[in-house]
């Protein structure tokens, strides 16, 4: 997290209430007191102004530091109290002047020390301030308690509060970028999974078939052009499978919806039997059956109650049996069974979904003529 370059702006905002300190001493009689008051009442503001700024960056990137955290961490608590008995100092130069009208300045060395020291410390600094201001205003003689204690308490709490909110508002900073790096080492080991599972089997086969064919070339030409335009066939819907899984537009590609299946039915404790591959299936109906193997899933999971369930899939069908019950409303739902039946009609196919006829159980099947 970058720390904000002009904290001093915001905290020049506040040196608006040393007015009562300029006007005390300005009036004070001339003299040694009333000068040495002014030039302290400028090296106050000017020490709060550099000190909460330079303090605030240093504990910031205390915590964005990679290396010695606690070494860092002691040379920002050894700083701040440096400008902490410099403001102190600087206000006690104040006093000889203009008496109990220097008290503001407790308030600003109140919100320095809860902006800049580690809470164990600041929080009982503060308080020693609060009751020593008390103490000051009530039992010096000729001074006055305007309210300078709880002035200088609220102005702790105060800052104690915005770097709570900031430090808070750090690690979630911090927590949303390991949550993005993490989202993308996801991806990268899905891509990874995606593509060892699309190209593992597929090249298994393409090398199959590439030996087969330079067999049969002085044998059975025929059986050998047939092979080739398989391996061709193979070669270009892995490639497609590909592409579209470097893209990232995996989610309804067929051989992405057989692992999701089986990573979806094993969570759903349903014993699965599915296809190890989709090589047979041609490119024009592989997203027909993808979807079919989704929807019919889908309602496996949700719905069936079923204990096992098969998924078979062939060149020009697809069938999904279970031994569950089925949907619970198979023809009421707009997006599922009428959608996958509107895709199957568009390219010719039938959907049958219903009982089975072996068994027990519920089926779900595309056919496709060839």
């Amino acid at each position: 997290m970058r720390p904000w370059r002009h904290g001093w702006i915001f905290a020049a905002a506040w040196l608006f209430y040393l007015n009562e300190n300029l006007t005390a001493l300005w009036r004070s009689p001339d003299g040694w007191a009333r000068d040495l008051g002014l030039a302290a009442l400028a090296g106050f503001a000017a020490a709060y102004l550099g000190g909460v700024s330079l303090l605030r960056r240093l504990r910031l990137s205390e915590h964005d530091s990679t290396g010695a955290v606690w070494a860092g961490g002691r040379r920002v608590t050894t700083r701040a109290w440096l400008v902490l008995l410099a403001m102190l100092a600087l206000f006690a130069l104040q006093i000889p002047a203009a008496g109990f009208h220097a008290l503001p300045c407790v308030t600003y060395i109140a919100a320095t020390a809860a902006m800049a020291l580690p809470i164990a410390q600041g929080g009982p600094f503060v308080v020693v301030l609060v009751v020593g201001t008390e103490l000051l205003a009530r039992l010096t003689t000729g001074w006055e308690d305007n309210g300078y204690g709880l002035a200088a308490l609220l102005g702790g709490l105060a800052s104690f509060g915005i770097r709570l909110a900031a430090e808070r508002q750090r690690r979630l900073a911090a927590t949303q970028e390991e949550l993005a790096e993490l989202a993308v080492q996801n991806e990268r080991n899905r891509i990874a999974r995606d593509l060892h599972d699309i190209l593992g089997h597929s090249l298994t086969v393409v090398t199959v078939k590439a030996e087969l064919a330079q067999r049969l070339l002085d044998v059975d030409l025929d059986k050998a052009r047939s092979e080739l335009r398989d391996l061709e066939s193979l070669a270009r819907d892995a490639l497609a499978d590909v592409r579209s899984t470097a893209l990232g537009v995996r989610g309804i590609s067929l051989p992405g919806e057989i692992a999701a299946a089986r990573e979806a039915l094993a969570a759903a404790n349903v014993d699965a039997a599915l296809p190890g591959a989709a090589d047979e299936v041609p490119t024009r109906v592989r997203e027909l059956f993808a979807w079919t193997i989704r929807e019919a899933v889908t309602n496996i999971v949700r719905h069936a109650k079923a204990t096992r369930a098969e998924v078979r899939l062939g060149p020009d069908s697809v069938e999904i049996l279970d031994d569950g019950v089925g949907p619970v409303h198979p023809a009421s739902d707009g997006q599922g069974l009428p959608g996958l039946r509107r895709r199957a009609e568009q390219l010719g196919g039938t959907l049958t979904v219903g009982a089975r006829e072996d068994r027990p159980g519920f089926r779900v099947r595309v056919e496709v003529p060839s």
